[in-house]
């Protein structure tokens, strides 16, 4: 509660300080931020920005095929505020993002003492030699390419089954990064995480083991533009062929989620959790050339010990998110800054997981105003569970990045 009157209270002022000033001319582009300070001894830095996702949605679903009624809803899909810059040196770096809408806060629990989870990234970049940079807080750990890029810079309007389903989200943690060039353009990444493995915003201590991630990436014709291979689509229609290759682990020792560090936890009757271990691995590519752009991921989750049960052998009905999934997605970027793209997904749940086999099959369009600051997407989804089923889904998403 305390948290909830202090935001109000800083955000009536900000709009109090920006009324008082309104004929104030400030020097910021559209997508750069809403104010962005630099201290006058240039001992610290502040940008501060906001972003809205407005999404409508249609669904027809699989399970009544015979009736014409079409679920609609209306929802603000992401709303954030953003904060950024560096503190007493410009190779001590922070981020800051909080998240407001229903969808950002949702997923509260005992272990985050019930409360909405406001937070998303709390993390501190210290680049303390060379290439070399040491990470502390929480943000998103080294996982697949589709879940470290922005759910703002992505390709349709929203990701893919495969991320749902397998992605390892944000945690709370360590992480060390490192970069390395090899000859004239070839590129080498790596990316090591040391985190609690519960997920953001848990208070309750570390209820099962840590989780250790790695993730090493290949560049060999260079790096993108503006980081273009953290960023969907070819908006900056690369003038020569680019690619980066990607492989990830990750393991959640003695995990008690059902999906690693997201997910239900995994109780027993007598009140204490199920723990595990599992086992998540990622490969993926990302290339881009004059407009055009090609992703496409794998995942594959195992576990040591899938089916949950008590300690007389009984399952307790939780069972770990284990399979396999295939992504495919390709665009290309009309010089209108029309984009056409297309993507399949597959996901495939082992037996004892419930064995069902998912494809979706997905073709959007992109109007690209400012970029991704500023953008119109809709896509259309087919989907069919195990070869049956006819599941329709269309969305349409304005996306506005101050």
């Amino acid at each position: 509660m305390k948290f909830k009157i202090t935001l109000v209270t800083v955000l009536f002022c900000t709009l109090f300080s920006f009324q008082s000033n309104a004929q104030k001319v400030v020097d910021s582009k559209f997508g750069k931020g809403v104010f962005n300070v630099i201290a006058k001894d240039s001992s610290w830095s502040m940008k501060f920005a906001t972003r809205m996702q407005f999404l409508s949605t249609s669904v027809l679903a699989a399970d009544e095929p015979n009736s014409a009624e079409i679920e609609q809803n209306f929802l603000i899909r992401r709303a954030r505020f953003k904060f950024d810059g560096f503190a007493f040196s410009p190779k001590l770096k922070y981020k800051f993002e909080l998240g407001l809408s229903n969808r950002d806060i949702s997923g509260g629990s005992e272990f985050t003492r019930n409360t909405p989870r406001y937070i998303l990234d709390a993390v501190v970049m210290w680049n303390f030699a060379g290439n070399w940079e040491l990470w502390a807080g929480q943000t998103k750990l080294p996982g697949n390419i589709e879940r470290v890029v922005s759910s703002g810079n992505l390709q349709f309007v929203d990701r893919s089954l495969l991320n749902s389903r397998f992605n390892i989200d944000r945690d709370v943690g360590l992480q060390l990064r490192h970069k390395d060039k090899l000859g004239e353009n070839f590129v080498i990444r790596e990316k090591i995480a040391i985190s609690q493995g519960e997920g953001r915003n848990v208070t309750q201590g570390n209820e099962g083991g840590l989780q250790y991630t790695a993730r090493v990436e290949f560049l060999p014709f260079g790096e993108f533009k503006s980081k273009g291979d953290y960023s969907a689509s070819d908006l900056k229609r690369e003038a020569t062929p680019k690619l980066m290759a990607s492989i990830n682990y990750d393991h959640n020792n003695n995990a008690v989620r059902e999906r690693s560090n997201l997910g239900g936890y995994m109780f027993l009757s007598d009140g204490s959790l199920y723990q595990t271990n599992i086992n998540t691995f990622f490969a993926d590519a990302v290339f881009k050339y004059q407009g055009f752009s090609f992703t496409t991921e794998f995942a594959r989750r195992d576990a040591e010990a899938a089916i949950a049960v008590e300690a007389d052998g009984t399952a307790t009905g939780d069972v770990v998110n284990v399979g396999n999934s295939l992504n495919l997605q390709a665009g290309y970027l009309l010089p209108s800054n029309l984009e056409f793209s297309g993507r399949y997904t597959n996901v495939n749940l082992d037996g004892i997981a419930g064995g069902a086999k998912t494809d979706q099959y997905t073709l959007g369009a992109s109007k690209f105003f400012v970029g991704h600051k500023l953008k119109l997407q809709t896509d259309l989804s087919y989907t069919t569970i195990n070869g049956e089923g006819d599941n329709w889904m269309y969305r349409l998403q304005l996306d506005v990045h101050f």
